[in-house]
């Protein structure tokens, strides 16, 4: 008798690992292949801080390899909550730190929303949020991003999909996989919004240390104390260790009314027993050590962002809006074929590896990839002129 899958599996779906299958197959037709479609930053010229290694290393040499408390070692859960302090956010209430920020995130909507409920999540947006919402039978209910606007959140839209069974709203700041910095005028108008309906606020901030230019963030947890915050981060992106997977989540606002939602995440944590005790001896030399590496991560990340504007937007058929933190582009394509059709030919005819924009949500009619400019200069100029190659087919 065949073993059958259960159900909830049917709508889960992540587009930056899916496209590797097609990769997979141009590779084995002896293509060669240039990624562009995941943010891993040490794949390409991109080294950990030694500080962080040197005090990971020391751990295990230690014997810290054992269990650690739930929550996390006790030093880590204050260093992360010192960052939260100086960047606003007055009086967390609970600090967690996770297998990823990714596993935070979960907990948190595990510990929030049942069956039937929904959250408003961004689109485009992260399709890790759309893939646990699954696992947990609640509803996903998306919001749009304005592509006029750097895509911007749209409060407006946001506003009328509120209903009484809206637990949570999303919001990446900085955007994956747009690349867009939240304004302090749309996430003020965001966080009286969520007061006023008593939702709560999940702030993904992993990229909040990424920023380009002249772009500056803000935490919205540190708007209001009377907003009800869940802030994740972690080590993966800024601090470039997406292989020691620690993240963690903040709570703040109300006292009163956390404390049962507080008391559940905790029960969640508990019961998966800890994150990774060795890995969790990077978090505090990573907020409170030497932070000269970022500097440097900012400066290539802007040129080549610079670069993939410039040449992105001279291809006929294809507009991209600058980024102003990460390393994602999320051009538009008017090219008359859909964004998933294009994308696997792209792989398959010239070995560009991106990700459709459909795999992250967009806005009904139009089409769009997603382009991940960590690669070296000389990389990303080659992927682009084969991109302009492939659309000058669909353009001409």
């Amino acid at each position: 008798m065949v073993i059958k899958p259960a159900k909830r599996t049917n709508a889960i779906e992540y587009a930056v690992r899916d496209v590797v299958v097609v990769a997979k197959q141009a590779a084995a037709a002896g293509k060669e292949l240039l990624y562009l479609n995941i943010g891993d930053p040490n794949q390409f010229d991109f080294m950990t801080p030694l500080h962080m290694v040197e005090a990971v290393s020391q751990a295990m040499l230690a014997n810290n390899n054992g269990y650690s408390p739930s929550d996390g070692i006790p030093d880590a859960v204050e260093a992360i909550r010192r960052q939260a302090q100086r960047n606003g956010i007055a009086e967390p209430r609970h600090v967690f730190v996770t297998t990823g920020a990714s596993e935070a995130i979960e907990i948190a909507l595990t510990a929030l929303a049942e069956p039937g409920d929904n959250v408003l999540t961004p689109s485009p947006g992260y399709p890790l949020y759309t893939a646990v919402l699954a696992k947990l039978n609640v509803q996903n209910n998306p919001y749009y991003l304005d592509e006029e606007n750097g895509w911007q959140p749209d409060v407006d839209d946001i506003a009328k999909k509120i209903d009484d069974r809206t637990r949570a709203i999303v919001i990446i700041n900085p955007n994956n996989p747009t690349g867009s910095v939240a304004s302090k005028e749309t996430l003020t108008r965001l966080c009286e919004l969520a007061i006023e309906r008593n939702i709560v606020v999940f702030a993904d901030e992993i990229y909040d240390k990424l920023l380009l230019g002249d772009a500056r963030h803000h935490s919205i947890g540190a708007l209001s104390d009377d907003l009800c915050c869940m802030t994740f981060n972690g080590l993966s992106k800024s601090y470039l260790v997406p292989g020691f997977r620690i993240g963690w989540g903040i709570a703040s606002g109300p006292q009163k009314q956390l404390a049962g939602y507080i008391e559940a995440m905790q029960k969640i944590t508990r019961a998966r027993l800890c994150a990774s005790h060795p890995m969790q001896y990077a978090i505090v030399p990573a907020l409170e050590g030497p932070q000269d590496h970022l500097d440097d991560v900012r400066a290539r990340l802007t040129r080549r962002r610079d670069l993939t504007v410039e040449q992105l937007n001279a291809i006929p058929g294809i507009s991209c809006v600058p980024p102003q933190g990460a390393f994602y582009a999320f051009p538009r394509l008017a090219l008359g074929v859909a964004d998933k059709v294009f994308n696997e030919g792209l792989i398959r005819e010239h070995g560009v590896v991106c990700v459709h924009g459909s795999g992250f949500g967009q806005k009904p009619g139009t089409e769009h990839i997603r382009v991940v400019f960590l690669p070296p200069e000389e990389i990303l100029a080659r992927a682009y002129r084969a991109i302009g190659e492939y659309a000058a087919r669909y353009h001409g």
